[in-house]
């Protein structure tokens, strides 16, 4: 067969990624703070666009900081020269004088015309504090007047200048304070730090050891069980026997008690009182200062009862972006003959990236809405009756019901939050796998079911503790079918222990209680 060019005309559809319709994608998955700030960036480079002004549900315009001040000075006026000065001034006063055995000119010396003649000048210097010029709404914030938190830094700082008279020891001390972390322990090379100060390795443990006495007790330990041992240092209880026990944490963690009063050389009773003696102990010291500023979560959509026996889903208006297309602007803008023609370009740009970023704005809003709305109609039994009656849920179920893919619904769900009657959650939450019924009903949530396992150990009697075995015999009573690996699987993800385990646990626990 010969080969030769044709032409040959073809009609197709394509889906091409533009910018911006990757954009669009992105601002589906976006939380609220990375919102705001791509918003933010899209104001400053886009002189088209403006936030939106905040509404102002008062009623009527906030006082300003001079007219307040204006209206204090008219009220210390009608007061001065209204009922209560002229009842005093028309001869009362003498009278009162008399029938109280008292001069009230003479103890009220201090307070009459100097005090009347002061309050100009401290309405004169509050008027120059920051704020007092603007709206109450703005420029007053009772943030400003809160106590600053005292951080880990702070604290050591206060002490370390005490602790070390050597100007070379103290150098040393700073650097390893800055190389703590977030729960108070030393995470340094002693051997960086000595060679870096041009010292020994010994002379750097003398600086910890130093170091290690400062407040909060148990700071700059390298390890949880020498954190234990400075606090119990520090409170004369570190003898052989407690020592021991803290160098055998691991043997603590498994409720090996056989093993531990072996090593210890100690009886039951003993041991009991040094348990309670850990357990008084912080094995995080840094725990009681501020590392960060802790941001509260905010939800994208609230859900509350509806009159009609429903739910309402809605918006939460608090992170709702407000941005608006400066028309005006556009059109004073265009209309200039002055205008390059680089400049209409540009200006036809931002116009174009204007409208396409509220058009998005707005599909973003109405996509979170219509997921949560569906996620809600799923959900309805667990919003009325709780945990125990979440049903099972997957992406495409939502997906097909709302009629949008299901990598839409995923990105939507990320990072998002919903506030209802039950609780703050996040809408990943509301999306489980389905375990079978033992009786070829409705299947279970994975979520339930781990909650009704965690409701069985929590019940159990401390002389009759559950075994996995125990729980699934338990759960197929309830209708869930589940295997004894899985049970395990479970009960291991929510950080509680074996039977073994919490039988010994749930014995010491007792006799240290009726001791």
């Amino acid at each position: 067969m010969a080969l030769s060019a044709n032409l040959y005309l073809r009609q197709s559809q394509s889906l091409v990624m533009t910018p911006q319709l990757m954009q669009s994608i992105q601002l589906l998955q976006m939380t609220h703070v990375e919102l705001v700030q791509f918003i933010a960036q899209e104001v400053e480079k886009n002189p088209l666009l403006d936030f939106a002004p905040e509404d102002n549900d008062g009623g009527s315009e906030p006082m300003r900081g001079e007219e307040a001040v204006a209206s204090s000075e008219t009220a210390i006026a009608e007061e001065s020269s209204g009922p209560a000065s002229d009842w005093y001034e028309n001869g009362k006063g003498q009278s009162l004088n008399e029938s109280l055995d008292t001069n009230f000119d003479t103890a009220l010396a201090d307070e009459g015309v100097g005090a009347r003649a002061d309050a100009p000048e401290l309405l004169g210097q509050w008027k120059s504090m920051p704020g007092a010029g603007t709206d109450f709404g703005e420029g007053y914030d009772l943030d400003d007047f809160v106590a600053g938190q005292v951080t880990l830094r702070d604290h050591l700082s206060q002490q370390i200048p005490f602790a070390f008279p050597d100007s070379a020891d103290r150098m040393v001390a700073l650097t390893l304070m800055d190389q703590l972390d977030e729960a108070g322990y030393l995470r340094a090379d002693l051997g960086e730090v000595a060679e870096r100060f041009g010292g020994t390795p010994e002379r750097v443990e003398h600086v910890i050891g130093v170091l290690q006495t400062l407040d909060p007790p148990g700071i700059f330990a390298r390890s949880l069980s020498e954190c234990l041992a400075i606090q119990l240092r520090q409170r004369d209880r570190l003898d052989p026997a407690m020592a021991t026990l803290v160098d055998n944490l691991e043997l603590l963690a498994k409720r090996d008690f056989a093993t531990l009063k072996k090593l210890c050389g100690v009886d039951e009773e003993d041991l009991i009182d040094m348990l309670s003696e850990i357990r008084g102990l912080n094995p995080k010291p840094a725990s009681g200062f501020e590392t960060s500023a802790s941001e509260p979560v905010v939800p994208d959509i609230i859900v509350r009862p509806a009159s009609d026996g429903g739910w309402a889903v809605e918006l939460n208006p608090d992170v709702l972006p407000r941005v608006l297309v400066n028309q005006s602007y556009y059109a004073k803008v265009s209309k200039c003959r002055d205008a390059k023609d680089g400049d209409q370009a540009f200006l036809a740009e931002c116009l174009q990236n204007a409208n396409w970023l509220t058009r998005s704005l707005d599909q973003r809003a109405r996509t979170i809405l219509k997921v949560a709305s569906e996620i809600i109609r799923q959900q309805d039994a667990f919003l009325r009756h709780g945990v125990d009656h979440l049903r099972p849920l997957n992406l495409r179920t939502v997906a097909d019901a709302i009629k949008m893919h299901e990598s839409t619904v995923s990105r939507v769900t990320s990072n998002k939050y919903m506030l209802t009657p039950r609780g703050l959650f996040e809408l990943k939450y509301f999306f489980t796998v389905s375990i079978a019924s033992a009786e070829g009903g409705d299947s279970h949530s994975a979520e339930a079911v781990r909650h009704r396992i965690r409701t069985l150990i929590t019940q159990e009697n401390p002389e009759a503790v559950l075994s996995d075995d125990d729980i699934v015999s338990a759960l197929k009573d309830s209708g869930i079918d589940l295997a004894r690996r899985t049970v395990a699987k479970y009960r291991e993800a929510m950080n509680i222990p074996s039977s073994v385990q919490r039988r010994r646990e749930k014995r010491a626990l007792a006799k240290v209680s009726t001791s």
